[in-house]
């Protein structure tokens, strides 16, 4: 359709009394409707403001607080969407336009390793502009959101002095909920005990596991899907080590970000036959990469001992079906099918994350 809808256009105007403001609403929304593509759709969520662009590819839905501009605050950049979605390239543009430095936000990428599985910025990328957090832990090592917000802050702190803008770009929504709307403490959960919640799980199964979970603590068990692995491993491994339910921990004061921050958010979703094609293409390119190479020099670190079986790694997209061809146990194709299948499944998940989530929730309310 050629025009923003009307429900999305009163979301845009509600509760502006600031003319000006209006002013610069109304022409947002009349460059939009000039603009858009009727082939292209265009979401209503129920935030409260919204600015909105549109790109052949995609659109981008940029949810922001439209409150007053004061000298002190310092603006914080995110980029935040599904994997394969185009962030990394709209996170270089937005680096060369405001002299900024990139910052990982993704739970895989951060790690050392598996570089071309994880889609790590390639060489070109790099070359164009600064990046930071990439392999920046050793796989051994475990990396919680609320450890990622403790590593991104005081970055975060630098690179504001250095008079650049931090550019947040990743898919790891929890990571950017940590940073934008802080945490509750958590206690730090050994690693063996990390390591025995993990193998129940292989050996019960998700169903079993999460049964075994809804006994000992139902609230938990209630929240998460049976297939949320790392959500019960982490529901399981917090009771095991506390005595005390995740919902508990959860309830306590969160630590909220510096008041002089202000966040400026851009969630790219693209159309779901775009998003589809890019994941299956990307894949396709990783074959093309050397990630088989990859996939079994890591997987040999693995039984030489000198990583451990359950690194955070082996749950890159894409791990287990490569790792099962090259041991012999699935066809090449298979291989290939069941990766991109599930980073399809893996895309979707995440588009629903952030439409619930973020751009379905204003940024000031409690979540």
């Amino acid at each position: 359709m050629r025009h923003i809808d009307r429900f999305t256009a009163s979301l845009m105007r509600a509760h502006v009394t600031n003319k000006a403001k209006l002013r610069t609403i109304n022409t947002i929304i009349r460059k939009a409707r000039s603009h858009l593509r009727p082939d292209l759709r265009i979401h209503s969520p129920a935030m409260h403001k919204y600015k909105i662009y549109h790109n052949p590819a995609y659109m981008l839905i940029i949810p922001r607080i439209m409150r007053e501009n004061k000298d002190n605050k310092q603006t914080i950049h995110i980029i935040a969407g599904p994997t394969a979605s185009g962030k990394s390239a709209r996170a270089i543009e937005l680096c060369e336009e405001l002299d900024g430095i990139i910052i990982n936000c993704d739970s895989m990428q951060i790690y050392d390793g598996l570089q071309t599985l994880t889609a790590q910025p390639p060489a070109e990328d790099l070359a164009r502009a600064p990046h930071m957090l990439y392999s920046h832990i050793h796989p051994n090592d475990t990396c919680s959101a609320g450890n990622w917000r403790e590593i991104v802050e005081p970055i975060i702190h630098d690179v504001l002095n250095q008079g650049k803008a931090p550019i947040i770009v990743g898919g790891s929504g929890l990571y950017i909920r940590a940073l934008t709307d802080g945490l509750s403490p958590m206690p730090d959960v050994p690693q063996e005990i990390r390591d025995a919640a993990v193998k129940k799980q292989e050996e019960l199964g998700n169903p079993a596991f999460h049964a075994e979970l809804q006994k000992r603590d139902p609230i938990m068990a209630e929240r998460f899907h049976p297939f949320h692995t790392a959500r019960l491993v982490r529901a399981w491994e917090v009771l095991e080590a506390t005595g005390k339910s995740l919902a508990e921990w959860q309830t306590l004061t969160r630590s909220a970000p510096p008041e002089e921050w202000d966040f400026q958010i851009e969630v790219i979703i693209p159309e779901r036959p775009v998003q589809h094609q890019r994941c299956n293409d990307r894949f396709l390119w990783m074959m093309d990469n050397g990630i088989l190479d990859e996939v079994e020099a890591f997987s040999k670190r693995i039984e030489s001992g000198e990583l451990r079986e359950n690194v955070a790694l082996v749950k890159s997209l894409g791990y287990r079906p490569l790792l099962s061809y090259i041991k012999g146990e699935i066809s090449k194709d298979d291989a290939i099918t069941q990766s991109q299948a599930r980073t399809r499944q893996y895309a979707k998940q995440q588009v629903t994350w952030f439409r619930n989530q973020i751009l379905n929730t204003k940024k000031d309310a409690p979540t």
